[in-house]
């Protein structure tokens, strides 16, 4: 080994001691409780294994420490989350004085759905577009019934999972597309995406009374993934081909909540109390069952339906869409 590499292997030597001689033979880093103690620490202990029964007391100690001090954390922490973002969360209540427990939505978003709405009403199909649209849904529709049978609350789990799709699918397509132009979109992106979060709502509505199993939950996993980039596939070539198919996919819905409303009230299904969710969101009573609320969610997708199927006949005309204020207020 000739001279350099020995100064350099020196160098690297007094490098490395003077940056972990403190750590490992410094004594001035024993604890007091250790050195209170130090009669217990055998005759002959090394000064690494000393470091070591040091290093135990000291994670004993921090240990302890932060157990005395979890409540004052717990206490702190919503606040530190709340310094962060820079405004406190609201203590909201309910009319009725009593404190207002969701976070999912809020008291100014409830609503009092007009079940009032025809729940009847069908577009006929004309045009090649709406029969295309028309066959789509019914060949959609029977592996689904055929599924489920009288399963209703199981079908409607799977039916919100998917329902949720074409408002958020078209208000994100017309949101990028709002960018692009620079153009105002009429109000449709707002309704859109009303639309998809009132979907989503009727699910969280429904998951307070039946909890899926494993394998519908993989079903929906597969079906959502599938139907979501069909939908993006079919709204990019036709926005109006892709409105026309959710206008008869809501009617297949309301359709659906008829017959699950007609076997609740024949006894058919046993009719429960209605989740304290759906009670908030709808403004309902707060002895309202299972049946109140298929009526107010059967109400919502009569509305969906007739939103997407007037959308759909403002493009078949040749107009777009911002060229006619949308319906928003309606949730």
């Amino acid at each position: 080994m000739n001279q350099n590499n020995i100064f350099m292997t020196t160098k690297m030597s007094q490098l490395l001691l003077k940056q972990l001689g403190p750590r490992l033979f410094s004594t001035t880093s024993f604890t007091h409780s250790i050195i209170a103690e130090s009669s217990r620490i055998p005759n002959g202990t090394t000064v690494g294994m000393t470091r070591v029964l040091n290093m135990h007391v000291r994670n004993w100690s921090t240990h302890a420490s932060s157990e005395s001090g979890m409540d004052k954390k717990e206490n702190t922490n919503t606040k530190a989350i709340s310094s962060y973002w820079g405004v406190a969360p609201p203590s909201l209540t309910k009319a009725d004085g009593s404190a207002w427990k969701w976070n999912c939505f809020r008291p100014w978003e409830a609503y009092q759905a007009d079940t009032s709405i025809d729940v009847t009403k069908h577009h006929k199909p004309v045009t090649w577009n709406d029969k295309i649209a028309f066959w789509i849904v019914q060949a959609l529709k029977y592996p689904t019934h055929f599924y489920f049978q009288k399963k209703h609350i199981h079908h409607a789990v799977l039916l919100e999972t998917v329902a949720a799709v074409p408002g958020m699918v078209g208000g994100m397509l017309l949101h990028t597309k709002s960018l692009r132009r620079f153009e105002q979109s009429g109000g449709w992106i707002k309704a859109l995406l009303e639309e998809a979060e009132n979907e989503r709502m009727h699910l969280m509505t429904f998951i307070d009374v039946y909890e899926p199993k494993w394998h519908e939950r993989a079903l929906v996993f597969v079906v959502q993934g599938v139907f979501f980039n069909a939908y993006f596939l079919a709204y990019l070539a036709s926005p109006k081909l892709a409105h026309r198919i959710t206008g008869y996919l809501e009617e297949e819905a309301v359709n659906s909540y008829t017959d699950f409303l007609n076997d609740l009230e024949k006894g058919v299904m046993k009719d429960i109390p209605a989740p304290a969710i759906a009670i908030d969101y709808w403004c309902l009573p707060q002895n309202s069952t299972l049946k109140d609320v298929v009526r107010v969610i059967r109400a919502d997708e009569a509305h969906h339906r007739d939103l997407n199927h007037y959308a759909s006949d403002i493009q078949c005309q040749g107009h777009e869409l911002k060229e006619y204020p949308a319906p928003i207020g309606y949730h």
